[in-house]
């Protein structure tokens, strides 16, 4: 069961969050408060959004909060009694009034029976101070989350967009927000004109640094009557495929950080409405697809956080039972017990007494007995395991120093490369070498010269690198070069 999932979702969903915080389900009533939006003063507002004001799927603004929530109510308690709910102003830009008026509406749907929170959709360049006061005090009072429209972190696209408002004005009102403990949730949309895959990773990228509560990722669909419309019947811009979608949601989950609630990874326009494309109707076609993606690649939210996710990631998809593998680099005995769940049978060294110490406490507390711990360095593989020739499918290593131990004790270019030439030999046909390299300056001059060996050597190789952060730990995976 992944961490922050109730039906083994591999990323943090917004139902194990509510019903954590709330110990029961709860549902959002989508409401029509009857606002405006800042941005239609040009009387154009986004180019994608429609009449409505992205509401859709909000309830009638002719009808009152009570009569719009009663009539979604009725309909949920019909399968799911004695549930709790949030009231989430969807329509249009949901601060964009005096404050009075503000108050008049969200205080009122707070007496609604069993209202625990409300969700409020805005725009970064709609609160006032005045209003940010009456939502801190708001949020003192009940569950509140803004949830503020995004969509992109690049200037040209939101200008492209007609967005109204840049990138410094979004990060701006997302601090002073987070500065009040509010919860913020963040609408992007992926498929916007001219942007690559790179770039739409690149937002999220960019709003991991904001501390947010949670995202919102859909896809960019055309309606008709919209600006967007005839932009695209002009430029035939490229409207991602189903498949290309799911590829870059799955990339982006990878991306962010685990913390952050993912309340909705896909968007639908009305059926009636819709120009392209057809395939953004079949939500749970696509939401399966992408549950699906992560499954066949073994990820998960976060993944991309740490370089020993994919360690980790490659003993449980590579080994196979029968396998006999080396910690090259037992250290504390983390990788050593890892390697033996999935082994037949584990040789770890280490030169360091401590290290052998540590990881044989560890493999006691495991009641792990497939393990073998040599007190000497990586550089004699070949004297303790003679009979193994051809016969190791995986050799790990974990450069560097011993954690909590002395760090002026490190591994070193020469008796690194010396066990990874006799390692070469150990392994079987389909046998690979794992090296997680560091950054520190002995690091990198011991990564330099393995590279260098394995491209003179015309070694195959492939390397990880998880974070465009130079400084960051990274792998290098080393294949059998007699295959």
């Amino acid at each position: 069961m992944f961490k922050y999932s109730l039906n083994n979702k591999r990323y943090h969903t917004l139902n194990y969050d509510l019903v954590k915080r709330f110990n029961t389900r709860v549902f959002k009533v989508s409401l029509n408060g009857g606002f405006s939006c800042p941005n239609f003063k040009n009387k154009i507002g986004c180019i994608f959004c429609s009449a409505l004001g992205s509401g859709d799927f909000a309830g009638n603004k002719n009808d009152n909060l009570l009569t719009q929530f009663n009539n979604i109510k009725e309909k949920l308690n019909k399968k799911w009694p004695d549930t709790k709910y949030i009231a989430y102003f969807q329509a249009n830009t949901n601060t964009y009034a005096p404050v009075k008026i503000l108050k008049e509406k969200y205080e009122e749907v707070l007496t609604f029976s069993n209202v625990v929170g409300i969700n409020i959709a805005t725009r970064p360049d709609a609160i006032t101070d005045e209003c940010l006061e009456y939502l801190k005090d708001l949020s003192k009072r009940t569950y509140l989350t803004i949830e503020l429209g995004l969509q992109s972190m690049h200037d040209k696209t939101l200008e492209l967009i007609n967005r109204g408002h840049d990138l410094d004005c979004f990060d701006k009102c997302v601090k002073k927000l987070k500065e009040n403990n509010i919860n913020v949730v963040v609408h992007i949309i992926n498929g916007l004109p001219n942007e690559t895959k790179q770039m739409m990773i690149d937002t999220v990228k960019h709003i991991n640094k904001l501390k947010i509560d949670g995202i919102k990722i859909h896809m960019l669909y055309v309606l008709k009557n919209t600006p967007l419309e005839d932009y695209y019947k002009k430029t035939n811009f490229h409207l991602l495929t189903k498949e290309e979608y799911v590829n870059i949601v799955c990339d982006q989950i990878e991306e962010l950080n685990e913390e952050i609630v993912i309340h909705r990874l896909t968007g639908d326009g009305s059926k009636n409405d819709l120009i392209a494309p057809d395939w953004t109707l079949k939500k749970v076609s696509v939401l399966n697809d992408i549950d699906k993606e992560l499954k066949r690649r073994g990820t998960y939210q976060g993944f991309n956080k740490s370089i020993l996710n994919r360690v980790n990631l490659i003993y449980e998809q590579f080994i196979k039972k029968g396998d006999i593998t080396i910690d090259a680099t037992c250290g504390n005995g983390n990788d050593t017990l890892k390697l033996s769940k999935f082994s037949k049978k584990v040789f770890a060294f280490d030169i360091q007494k401590n290290a052998i110490k540590n990881t044989k406490e560890l493999m006691k507390k495991n009641s792990i007995n497939n393990v073998t711990l040599i007190n000497d360095s990586h550089q004699y593989l070949d004297k303790y395991l003679k009979e193994y020739i051809g016969k190791i499918s995986l050799i790990t290593f974990n450069l560097g120093y011993l954690p909590g131990g002395n760090k002026k004790i490190m591994t070193e270019s020469k008796t690194t490369l010396e066990a990874i030439k006799k390692g070469l030999k150990l392994l079987n046909k389909k046998g690979i070498i794992l090296v997680v390299c560091y950054p520190h300056k002995q690091g990198k001059e011991e990564s330099y010269n393995i590279l260098k060996y394995l491209e003179k050597n015309k070694i195959k190789y492939k390397m990880y690198k998880n974070t465009n952060n130079v400084n960051a730990p990274f792998l290098i995976e080393i294949k059998n070069n007699s295959v």
